[in-house]
């Protein structure tokens, strides 16, 4: 069982990097990138609410929203499956709101810094993803738990590392029609082939 959830952990941070395999998150994947301290800190709020919101949302699918999950209430039929997105968001805003009220107490500097980009984490779509892929796989609480731990990791890690190869770039002598942003898609892609590599990656 722990085999399978160190994979499973692998898997979500390096295999299936939301933001550099499936591109999630990407608008503040790119805007929150350009400096290392400020990429590091979005990293670690975008790890402590996926980790949070990704087994919570699976106890409201599991118990609350999926087909069935009101048996234990005597209601069997009952499917209220259509809510999930705007659940699962809910549960996100609410931890977004947390998160950001312990950075305003204890490092206001880096809440300052980050601006209107740490409240848009609520709608960052690597965060609701994490919760879509739990419900869509039929995770269960603990595989939830790491799954959620795994995909933060993994996406704090690709915007610290981008970010620290976008500091480098800045010394770099670009062409003229790659400068700023273009540079920035280009090397996205490039580190995005990069962790392509890691699905090889046979543990034992």
């Amino acid at each position: 069982m722990t085999g399978s959830l160190v994979d499973l952990f692998v898997q979500a941070a390096l295999v299936e990097n939301l933001a550099l395999a499936f591109f999630l998150g990407m608008c503040m994947f790119i805007a929150v990138s350009k400096r290392l301290e400020m990429a590091a800190g979005f990293g670690v709020a975008v790890f402590a609410v996926q980790t949070l919101t990704v087994p919570l949302n699976h106890l409201i699918w599991v118990y609350l929203l999926r087909p069935g999950a009101l048996s234990w209430a005597g209601l069997p039929d009952v499917d209220l499956g259509f809510l999930s997105l705007i659940t699962f968001v809910g549960v996100i805003a609410a931890f977004v709101q947390i998160v950001e009220m312990v950075l305003e107490r204890w490092l206001p500097a880096l809440a300052g810094s980050l601006g209107v980009f740490l409240p848009l984490i609520t709608v960052n779509c690597a965060i609701l993803g994490g919760s879509l892929f739990m419900a869509e796989r039929q995770y269960d609480f603990a595989e939830s738990a790491v799954f959620g731990a795994g995909s933060g990791f993994g996406w704090a890690v690709a915007i610290c590392l981008l970010a620290a190869i976008r500091e480098k770039l800045e010394y770099a002598d670009a062409p003229e029609g790659l400068q700023g942003v273009g540079l920035t898609f280009l090397v996205v892609g490039l580190v995005s082939l990069a962790f392509l590599g890691f699905a090889g990656i046979e543990l034992p």
